[in-house]
């Protein structure tokens, strides 16, 4: 293992990086702290700009990993040339304060060819450390102020068709994946401080969509997308309560699960949107429908809840935004079509951040009459696959291969 962590400054006392998670900037992994992609705190500005300000831009590698922000401090997760690289960047000014690489070579499969060799993942902040889930299956744990290995698991011998893409779930001490690849696997929990396996589920092979963690009837359950079903699985035992048959084309279930009060809403590739409640009914776990919607479909683009409804974006009619009632399913709106291949979808306040793939941002209000677009601003010169992290008045953006601060 080729392991290289050069540091530029590791200020004494530094304390964002061991601190819990309390900031209400803070975004410490996939779709930010309730992992639903929401924004804890936000204030509008009164106007919005004309254009937005560029403070820095540096190159950092490949990949679609979202950057990850406590307090000031960035951490980015990338490709360069062979390796897997974790570099934490000053928030401010861009400067690097470390970088910590391991050896990870990886062929790509040529259907998906054009999406370069990931990292696909985001990774987890919990308790002053990182945890990585590389490209081929790789787990990794770092401490965040210094960036030092702390331990890591290597790759199981087959991986996913397209490698990996789900992000880490950290709950309760466990540090939770799914590893390995197609028609075998286990999805995994790693004790997040020495990395002991604590638990196994074997009953599927692993999917791209990312878990959550939710209760119902008192049991903590991670919530999961398999490589033919979704699973709900006790956090503590990994035991499996319940399963729902879901499969779509390519076996491509990138989807993560959201959760609405007590319903989870999922969807994917040509399945509509489906909500369902958890429960216990004669001592065993079911799950029952409570509304289906067969209009619009997910695909890439996890949508976010705003005042009781849906907003995402439907693979359909090449890229359509659209509206359901969240209690209901019904549909409220949808787009023009030819919107875009992906967008990631922030929300922060009454304001959604609609990132495309092309790097244009569109800044809007959802109504249940329509998308009101604010402003549209451009913010790379190449394709902007990787969810953006917002707050106060920046937004950190990661495109093909670099990592800029924008500020309005």
């Amino acid at each position: 293992m080729k392991r290289t962590i050069f540091s530029i400054a590791v200020i004494a006392g530094f304390s964002a990086a061991s601190a819990a998670q309390s900031r209400p900037s803070d975004w410490p992994q996939w779709r930010g702290p309730n992992r639903d992609g929401v924004v804890a705190s936000f204030t509008e500005p009164r106007a919005w700009p004309d254009q937005l300000n560029r403070k820095w831009k540096i190159d950092v590698g490949l990949g679609y990993s979202t950057p990850i922000l406590i307090g000031n401090r960035l951490y980015m997760y990338s490709r360069q040339s062979d390796n897997e690289v974790l570099t934490a960047v000053d928030a401010e000014t861009g400067k690097v304060i470390w970088q910590s690489s391991y050896a990870a070579p990886f062929t790509m499969n040529p259907a998906a060819a054009r999406h370069e060799k990931g990292p696909k993942s985001t990774p987890t902040f919990a308790n002053g450390r990182l945890y990585t889930l590389g490209m081929s299956g790789i787990v990794t744990a770092f401490d965040a102020t210094t960036g030092k290995q702390l331990w890591q698991k290597p790759a199981s011998p087959v991986g996913p068709l397209y490698g990996t893409a789900m992000s880490p779930l950290v709950d309760r001490g466990l540090v939770i994946v799914h590893v390995g690849g197609h028609n075998e696997g286990a999805l995994t929990a790693f004790d997040a401080t020495t990395g002991d396996v604590k638990w196994r589920w074997t009953g599927d092979g692993p999917a791209y969509g990312s878990p959550i963690a939710a209760e119902f009837d008192g049991t903590r359950q991670v919530i999961v997308f398999t490589q033919e079903n979704l699973v709900g699985v006790s956090a503590a035992t990994g035991e499996l309560l319940w399963k729902r048959p879901f499969t779509t084309r390519s076996t491509q279930n990138t989807i993560t699960p959201i959760l609405y009060g007590q319903t989870v809403i999922v969807s994917g590739l040509e399945k509509g949107v489906t909500a369902f409640k958890v429960m216990k009914r004669d001592g065993q776990w079911t799950t029952d429908n409570v509304w289906d919607n067969q209009d619009v479909s997910l695909y890439m683009t996890n949508g976010v809840i705003v005042r009781d409804m849906l907003v995402g974006m439907s693979h359909r009619n090449s890229g359509q935004f659209f509206a359901l009632d969240a209690k209901t399913g019904k549909t409220l709106w949808t787009s023009a079509p030819r919107q875009a291949t992906n967008a990631a979808i922030v929300r922060a306040g009454d304001v959604v951040f609609l990132l495309k793939d092309d790097a244009e941002l569109i800044v809007a209000k959802p109504s249940a009459s329509g998308l009101d677009p604010v402003k549209r601003y451009t913010v790379a010169d190449s394709a902007t696959w990787a969810a953006p992290t917002v707050a106060g008045n920046r937004m950190f953006v990661k495109d093909t291969s670099a990592l800029a601060l924008w500020t309005w």
